[in-house]
């Protein structure tokens, strides 16, 4: 594939130059990806707005047990990721993300109506399961519907439904919460999925060939980029389940999985905790901290798409993936050190957060290049899967840390190290695309 033989075609010869939105593929399937991932995050997030504003006073939770509810969704995040995605692969990627949405939806709403710790514990924990296998199968899907000099962008626009939502949910959720109570906000915020999830029953296709309005020259352009993608990765040989068993025992790939594993332990004690954290340093409201702690978000959306498009440009996923990560970590310690100096403490937060969520892109398309097409989906389950338990560990630890003798100081170190040792592990695994040249549209 050339430069000159773009699968992103939509409007002939002249549509050689045209960028990644010309595609019809872009316009139908990514604002989907991008509203399913942004609902998908909500409703696991919403959790620390819903703490922050009266739900650990009313339910008299300690740090600890506040901690705990928190991080049991990602217990059942992890159990699933594997099966779920090989569904997804092998049989019907719309089935299991449409009816994942709605299940997610209904759990996201039986939070408001619950009155114990054990009741939030398990229904959290079920919310993670249902959950677990939407991103690595929109990512696997992304694979089918998009080239290699495409996904870091495709990717990037998935998960923007990330730091785009928080910037929304901190402040929507925050009204909601000023202006009724927690237990409002959890159903309010859980009735979209469930009419999202029947939507995309009908919005999601499989494989491109499924969308109708799909321009038949474009569609052959991408059957040969894909082709040619296919014909160039190793071959593998084998049953399909002698396949599977053979990536996810594979060197690079269990080292991606823990390098997953300490950026999520870092990244999602950052967003769990943030609203806690910027209340505490500002002394403001939840309305206020709402607001507060949707900077860092709105700059993380701005460097993700930067970073994507660079990254797509030069074919190097792996030189966007780790020096952003170490400038986090230094940021996260360099935050803490400002001290009482919220508006200097609170600029450092924003370049963590930006550090933290820009690379994400990039770093699934290298992901998904340490497999061969047609089972690369089995090696990002598996790293998202170690992504998960880091982010039980980062929600849980960093809550509990917080309420000891180490307090602000010991959340932010944890943070930071894991932030750091998340950047060199990226070092130790090769970057597959690097030596090609990659066509950006």
């Amino acid at each position: 594939m050339t430069a000159t033989s773009p699968a992103t075609d939509t409007a002939g010869p002249q549509a050689a130059h045209s960028g990644f939105w010309r595609s019809a593929r872009a316009r139908h399937l990514m604002p989907v990806a991008f509203v399913t991932y942004s609902l998908a995050y909500l409703d696991k997030s919403n959790y620390a707005i819903a703490s922050a504003g009266g739900m650990a006073d009313d339910l008299h939770l300690s740090a600890g047990a506040d901690s705990l509810i928190a991080a049991s969704f990602f217990l059942g995040y992890f159990f699933f990721q594997i099966p779920g995605t090989i569904y997804a692969e092998q049989r019907s990627a719309r089935r299991m993300v449409a009816w994942s949405t709605v299940a997610w939806g209904l759990l996201a709403m039986a939070q408001g109506l619950l009155s114990s710790p054990a009741q939030l514990i398990a229904v959290r924990f079920a919310l993670g399961v249902v959950e677990g296998a939407v991103l690595p199968s929109m990512v696997m899907l992304l694979g089918r519907w998009f080239t290699r000099g495409e996904r870091g962008r495709a990717n990037t626009f998935l998960i923007l439904g990330n730091p785009v939502t928080v910037m929304w949910l901190s402040a929507v959720s925050g009204w909601l919460v000023s202006a009724s109570d927690w237990r409002v906000m959890f159903v309010a915020e859980g009735v979209p999925s469930v009419l999202w999830g029947l939507c995309c029953l009908r919005l999601i296709k499989d494989r491109p060939e499924q969308a109708h309005r799909l321009p038949a020259h474009e569609l052959a352009l991408l059957r040969s980029d894909l082709a040619a993608e296919q014909a160039a990765a190793p071959p593998v040989s084998g049953t399909l389940r002698r396949q599977y068993r053979t990536v996810l025992r594979s060197a690079p790939v269990l080292t991606m999985a823990a390098q997953y594993f300490f950026w999520s332990f870092g990244m999602y004690g950052f967003v769990f905790w943030l609203p806690a954290i910027i209340k505490k340093g500002s002394g403001e409201g939840i309305g206020a901290t709402g607001l507060l702690t949707a900077i860092p978000y709105a700059c993380a959306a701005g460097a993700m798409l930067l970073n994507s498009r660079l990254s797509d440009r030069s074919g190097r996923r792996r030189a966007a993936v780790w020096p952003w990560l170490a400038c986090g970590g230094l940021a996260l310690l360099a935050s803490y050190a400002a001290g009482d100096h919220f508006p200097v403490a609170l600029a450092l937060l924003v370049v963590a957060g930006l550090c933290l969520y820009a690379p994400y892109g990039p770093y699934f398309a290298l992901v998904s290049a340490l497999a061969p097409p047609g089972i690369a989906g089995a090696a990002v389950a598996l790293v998202n899967s170690f992504g998960a338990l880091g982010s039980f560990a980062g929600t849980y630890l960093v809550g509990w840390v917080r309420g000891t003798q180490l307090g602000d100081a010991g959340a932010f170190g944890l943070m930071a190290v894991c932030a750091l040792v998340a950047a060199v592990l990226t070092l130790a695994v090769p970057d597959r695309t690097a030596s090609r040249p990659v066509p950006v549209r």
